[in-house]
């Protein structure tokens, strides 16, 4: 059986500057070749500074590699709140959702359903014959005509032409129609039918595979992934992946017995820096089934389900004997599969976007040893603070689950500092 350490140290720092914890469960002396203790021990130390200075309220934090399973639970649900976190407690994942998306994609390219290379044109008609701006900077009506189609394949690596604007709001024409036809959301209070009617009404702005954009590939995934199912995108994804990986907290929403396992999300206040509540649990933006479930930033979930989908990655499609996807289709999302001139906006933005060297299906692959990742490593994280990634040359994963967004120094330095902790993890 897999050995499992789950370290519960919710509760408050005390006045001798120890953490004052509330129980520890199934502690196990780590497999050669698994999890160091001292490692472990220096993880512990890392991850309860920030939630004993109040950066965050508190988080969940997983490592495995093989049979070794390592949890550490800090803090409570809410800034100055006495319910603690618990293992199980239900994150809003926001784009760590990208590598599922992508996933499920994979599947129906594996039923030839869909193929990499082929026009996506009979299923979103809304996308077809596009036009596309001159210039980022050009009105919406001065455009030339696409190159060729879009493919299922630029949707998967972001390349089919219409993504964020990484600049202010409003900077450029296309941005303020994105804001009035309601698109700069990501939770539209309309369907995924409606969504795509509407995003046809612009124009790309780039040529279709010329340049790496952030986010909307995903979400047109999964009004894709739909159309093809003939059924709901969420109904295609729980079949095909959450529940044969036993994935049973994740979804678009949380249902109401279990509600009171979500935190309070927050955000922080640009004038102070203080924490700012963005969506509360009861009666926020979760509690109900979504409009329109996003493919790129829509779903919830825990540690473990998150474990077990990395888990299947590394393990090449399978986890404990069910098989997802081939080896070959874990492959090709997992390996970095732009070229240098598609990479050139991803990486103008450094860390932000361009410290992994590469990017897959929905997901970033490291190309190069920056720091203590090894290259191949493949994971996202979300904007709303989370972090998932394994390691295939090291067997590891490590998920790192925060209720904090990252529009702060504070959120993407502990996702960081997590990092370089787990990697002294290693046996």
């Amino acid at each position: 059986m897999p050995k499992t350490t789950t370290w519960d140290m919710s509760g408050s720092w005390d006045a001798t500057g120890g953490w004052a914890t509330q129980g520890r469960t199934e502690e196990h002396a780590p497999a050669p070749g698994g999890l160091s203790a001292a490692g472990l021990d220096r993880m512990r130390e890392v991850l309860a500074r920030p939630v004993a200075s109040g950066a965050v309220p508190g988080l969940v934090a997983l490592v495995g590699r093989g049979d070794d399973t390592h949890v550490e639970v800090m803090g409570t649900l809410s800034a100055g709140g006495d319910e603690p976190m618990r293992r199980d407690t239900i994150f809003r994942m926001a784009s760590a959702t990208k590598p599922v998306t992508a996933a499920a994609a994979m599947v129906l390219v594996e039923e030839c359903r869909l193929r990499l290379d082929d026009p996506v044109d009979p299923w979103l008609p809304e996308l077809a014959d596009r036009r596309v701006l001159r210039s980022l900077d050009a009105p919406l009506d001065d455009t030339v005509p696409a190159h060729r189609p879009i493919t299922l394949r630029d949707l998967l690596t972001f390349t089919f032409g219409f993504g964020a604007v990484l600049a202010p709001p409003d900077t450029y024409p296309v941005q303020v129609a994105i804001r009035e036809l309601g698109l700069d959301t990501t939770s539209p209070d309309f369907g995924p039918d409606e969504w795509i009617r509407r995003l046809g009404e612009l124009p790309l702005m780039r040529q279709p595979g010329e340049m790496w954009q952030y986010h909307t590939g995903s979400d047109v995934l999964g009004v894709l992934i739909a159309r093809v199912a003939g059924q709901p995108f969420e109904t295609f994804l729980r079949e095909r992946i959450l529940d044969p990986l036993g994935m049973k907290d994740t979804g678009f929403h949380i249902p109401e017995d279990s509600i009171h396992r979500l935190p309070v999300c927050y955000a922080h206040d640009p004038a102070t820096g203080g924490l700012t509540v963005w969506d509360e649990a009861a009666g926020g933006k979760y509690s109900r089934a979504p409009v329109f479930a996003a493919g790129g930033d829509g779903l919830v979930s825990t540690a473990d389900d998150y474990h077990a989908f990395y888990r299947m990655l590394l393990g090449k499609g399978t986890l404990g004997g069910v098989r997802v996807l081939s080896r070959a289709s874990v492959e090709l999302m997992t390996g970095d599969r732009l070229t240098p001139a598609q990479k050139t906006e991803k990486d103008a933005f450094g860390d932000h976007f361009g410290r992994h060297g590469g990017y897959g299906f929905g997901m970033a692959v490291r190309t190069h040893r920056r720091d203590l990742a090894s290259p191949g490593q493949f994971g996202w994280d979300g904007g709303l603070g989370t972090s998932a990634y394994a390691d295939p040359a090291e067997g590891l994963v490590g998920i790192l689950l925060t209720q904090t967004a990252q529009d702060s120094p504070d959120t993407p330095g502990l996702i960081r500092d997590f990092w370089t902790a787990a990697y002294q993890t290693l046996a």
